[in-house]
């Protein structure tokens, strides 16, 4: 059901692998509202099916859709590092968010800093419009939320003890 809600028909047409590969995506799925979430880990897009009413929901950010260049039949990222994980709970929908060009993550890297993962929590409605950001003083890659507690409970790949909690 459904394609990738790309705007580039050149590459719809003859790159869909290398295609795929730049909307490749992490989704999550609430069978209790019946809302599958889906969040691109190039660019900035969200897309939200709702099982229940068959709605399809495609939300663009600020950077856009994922950003590539072919060679050799495989899409190489050209634009940002974009999500991480998405997590769809009663009422929201949480992602991890980076938002680094690949440009900015390998200058740092020519550096030595290796920092890895998203210092961004962006909660969107379950109709995708976004009601919060949260800026984080730990760069994360997965969540698991707790609404009822109030926690968010992440993990950080650059340190020794990877697990953290954030208060919501």
């Amino acid at each position: 059901m459904g394609e990738m809600p790309s705007s580039d028909e050149d590459a719809l047409q003859h790159s869909r692998p290398a295609l795929a590969q730049a909307w490749r995506s992490f989704t999550d799925y609430n069978p209790r509202n019946g809302i599958l979430a889906a969040v691109t880990q190039l660019g900035e897009v969200l897309e939200i099916y709702n099982l229940k009413d068959s709605t399809h929901i495609v939300r663009i950010g600020p950077h856009g859709e994922p950003e590539f260049k072919i060679s050799g039949g495989y899409g190489i990222p050209v634009g940002i590092m974009g999500f991480s994980d998405i997590q769809g709970t009663d009422h929201a929908i949480y992602t991890v968010f980076h938002g680094r060009t690949f440009k900015e993550i390998a200058q740092k890297a020519s550096k030595g800093d290796t920092t890895d993962g998203g210092q961004y929590i962006y909660v969107f409605s379950l109709q995708g419009e976004p009601f919060r950001k949260y800026v984080l003083d730990h760069n994360i890659y997965g969540i698991s939320v707790d609404e009822e507690r109030g926690i968010i409970t992440a993990t950080d790949v650059n340190c020794d003890e990877p697990i953290v909690e954030f208060k919501i």
